[in-house]
């Protein structure tokens, strides 16, 4: 049960250091991706990071607008056997 608890006692001390945030910056002798053709100025790190709009697009087109008891479809079912 001790080492149990020590283990525990381990892991979160451990994990304390997960939590640590600084800025990012390339690694030494990296450099950034060259700017894209299109961009007026280069992106910097916390702009390359953010997701385009087009990753997650809203949904505005539901096919239903509001709930209705489906028609009987007479292609379901059941599988044979």
């Amino acid at each position: 049960m001790k080492t149990i608890a020590a283990l525990g006692a381990l892991a979160l001390i451990a994990l304390t250091g997960c939590g640590k945030q600084e800025t990012l910056k390339p690694a030494t002798g990296h450099m950034l991706p060259p700017k894209p053709l299109t961009a007026a100025s280069q992106p910097d790190v916390d702009a390359l990071l953010k997701p385009p709009t087009e990753t997650r697009p809203a949904r505005s087109d539901d096919v239903l607008t509001k709930s209705q008891v489906r028609p009987d479809d007479r292609f379901d079912l059941p599988p044979p056997g």
